[in-house]
Parts: structure tokens; C-alpha cells; sequence
């Protein structure tokens, strides 16, 4: 099940999104999860990166991240320092619902 048809409000800020352009988006927004989602290896390290910079930007703690994508895996959601992991569009409900405390 989509996050959408879950319940969940999207904001939806499109493919190639800059972390500064997430920073911006969590302070405009204020949501309580960011998604980010990879489809190839070479855009993986952007994860990272936006995750450095909502700490950098002092934001990190009021968002719970979730990640995924062809490329990804648990273990790398855990090396950048992800809060959740789903393999695919099914399990990223579950998850969030899981890390928003609302299973």
C-alpha cells in the first residue's frame, strides 16, 4: 500500500532535489517524515549528503527519514543514517506507520 493511500499527506518535490532544496521543504512543511528514494547507485551518496544537511541545518531531529529504491539496502540505510529502510512501495507504509508510532 502507498503512503498516499494510507493516510499519509504527500509532498511530493520531484527527482533531482537538492538537500538544500529538502532542508527548505521540512522548514516550509514541517512534516514528520522525510522520504528519499534511489533508483540508481551513483545518486545513492545524495542521501547522505541531505541527511548531513538537515543536521547541519538543525532539522534532522524533527523528521524521522525513511529511504529506499533498487540500489538500497538496510545496511546502507543504517550507514547514513536513515531511520527506516523499505525495500518497496508496500513495506514504506508499514514503516513509516511503524517509526510515526502509529501501527
Amino acid at each position: 500500500m502507498r503512503l498516499g493511500w494510507s493516510g499519509f499527506e504527500i509532498v511530493d518535490l520531484g527527482t533531482d532535489v537538492s538537500p538544500d532544496e529538502f532542508v527548505a521543504a521540512v522548514k516550509d512543511h514541517n512534516p514528520d517524515l522525510v522520504g528519499m528514494s534511489s533508483l540508481l547507485t551513483t545518486t545513492m551518496t545524495s542521501i547522505g549528503k541531505t541527511i548531513d544537511a538537515l543536521t547541519t541545518a538543525n532539522v534532522r531531529d524533527q523528521v524521522k527519514v525513511i529511504i529506499g529504491g533498487a540500489p538500497i539496502t538496510k545496511k546502507f540505510a543504517d550507514e547514513v543514517g536513515a531511520d527506516g529502510f523499505a525495500a518497496d512501495a508496500g513495506s514504506a507504509s508499514r514503516v513509516a506507520r511503524s517509526l510515526l508510532d502509529l501501527a
